[in-house]
């Protein structure tokens, strides 16, 4: 009998973990921080590389950005996760978040998101003051620009929101060279441009419960077909910008273009399909395997220049 209890405590206390751990990765969003520490670790590797650096040799300044960018990411994630305590309960899709299910109380996020951006900013600051600086610019965008001000205000949320999600590539180059070259600013244009089209796909999958939760995305606002127009817009846009990174080589150009080409022929698509959200759950994949391969691509290519 005692075997038994003993085998049945250690199932327990093992469900008990994997449930913990589960509900503080969704905490902290761990999808997005590791989407965003790609586009870090991007920006890292190449101004390592086009300032004829090597990286091993400066290992401190690897491990202080990533930590502190995951750090900071995880914790503005987390104050978004307290900041809409009060909507998320409207959204099915957001129902599980273990700051709607009281798995974790509030004052324990609030906690737990203030210590992980402060420790993040320590780690930042150590790579370099403009790392730092720019870690700061990313949560004030983040945390009040978009989840405390413009999210539920205005229906150019996403673009505001795009802000943020722009600039870990920042975060990454300028730990290596303070001064952002034009490179960086590719970086961060590339990644400012790609989000709306990325974001308006997952809205439209989503419209009936931004409307429940009275967020004015812009599929609620203006409709699925201003919102295809929109995406449009932003995907043509997409196509000089990688002409800013020539550095990379033709090779890159190319590949590029042919992922812009790829993505603007399924947008054009999307005004022809019967079935919409079946198109922007399309447009939603596509995007992230866009983002995935492009930058992915740039530290692969950056090793031949």
């Amino acid at each position: 009998m005692s075997n038994g209890r003993s085998l049945s405590a250690e199932t327990h206390q093992t469900t008990e973990t994997t449930t913990f751990m589960k509900d503080f990765l969704a905490l902290i969003k761990i999808g997005i921080v590791n989407s965003n520490l790609i586009t870090v670790f991007t920006g890292l590797w190449l101004a390592f590389q086009f300032s004829d650096r090597h990286f091993l040799q400066e290992l401190d300044i690897l491990v202080y950005t990533l930590v502190g960018s995951a750090l900071i990411i995880a914790g503005s994630a987390a104050m978004n996760n307290y900041i809409d305590t009060d909507i998320d309960p409207l959204m099915a899709s957001k129902r599980s978040r273990p700051t709607v299910t009281g798995r974790f109380k509030p004052s324990a996020v609030l906690a737990l998101a203030s210590s992980f951006i402060v420790l993040g900013e320590v780690f930042l600051f150590s790579a370099s003051v403009s790392a730092g600086v720019l870690g700061i610019a990313g949560i004030l965008a983040y945390v009040v620009l978009y989840s405390m001000w413009s999210k539920r205000r205005h229906v150019g949320n996403t673009i505001v929101g795009s802000i943020s999600g722009a600039i870990p590539p920042l975060i990454g180059w300028a730990a290596v060279e303070p001064a952002l070259g034009m490179g960086a600013w590719a970086l961060f244009l590339i990644m400012f441009v790609w989000q709306p089209p990325h974001f308006y796909a997952l809205a439209m999958k989503r419209t009936e419960e931004y409307r429940a939760a009275g967020i004015p995305m812009l599929p609620v606002v203006k409709g699925f077909h201003r919102t295809k127009k929109s995406m449009l817009a932003w995907v043509l846009l997409l196509f000089p910008l990688p002409f800013l990174l020539m550095d990379l080589g033709i090779s890159f150009i190319i590949l590029a273009t042919l992922l812009n080409l790829g993505w603007l022929a399924l947008a054009i698509k999307g005004f022809k399909v019967k079935d919409d959200l079946k198109w922007a759950k399309t447009m939603f994949i596509y995007s992230l395997n866009y983002m995935t391969i492009l930058f992915v691509s740039m530290i692969i290519f950056a090793v031949f220049v």
